[in-house]
């Protein structure tokens, strides 16, 4: 089986963020690999990576990054493939790996979600391999029914809470 999704985090330290993107794309049975690549400390491999990413059959690329969160962008500078960032929140809440990872040049994208929104990346990378798999665009349509399910459930359960001045339509 070749993977269609990396998961690329540029330290270990990323793995309980990343380790949601792996979860689901598991739940959604999309072949992903996952690998520690720094673009500080190993910008070689990181190159190596980017420019054979496409020949291996990877169609989406996830990267996190904290502190500098340089691997994004550095991988979507040696690749055409989609780039799906991930800023992590080690230093300044989060926000200096927001602002590197979403501010990229033009021509340079890098599709970017939230601080440690390792799902919602994986999600991304769903929806856009699920453009030409019909089998996949079934079964991540199915989760989203769930979501809304879920919701529906919890609506009806809140009308069970009880206050002296909530009224319930």
């Amino acid at each position: 089986m070749t993977p269609t999704v990396s998961i690329i985090m540029g330290s270990t330290s990323d793995l309980p963020i990343l380790k949601k993107a792996a979860d689901f794309l598991n739940s959604m049975e999309v072949p992903f690999e996952m690998n520690a690549l720094s673009a500080h400390r190993t910008p070689l491999e990181v190159e190596q990576f980017a420019r054979g990413a496409k020949e291996r059959g990877i169609k989406v690329i996830i990267a996190a990054a904290g502190m500098a969160a340089a691997l994004p962008g550095v991988i979507a500078a040696m690749t055409s493939l989609p780039v799906i960032g991930i800023p992590i929140n080690s230093t300044l809440s989060g926000m200096d790996a927001l602002y590197s990872i979403v501010q990229m040049p033009p021509g340079i994208s890098v599709a970017t979600v939230g601080i440690n929104a390792g799902m919602n990346a994986a999600v991304t990378a769903v929806q856009i391999l699920a453009l030409s798999d019909p089998e996949l665009a079934k079964r991540f349509e199915n989760y989203r029914s769930t979501l809304a399910n879920k919701i529906v459930k919890a609506n009806e359960e809140l009308k069970d809470v009880k206050y002296d001045f909530k009224i319930d339509r």
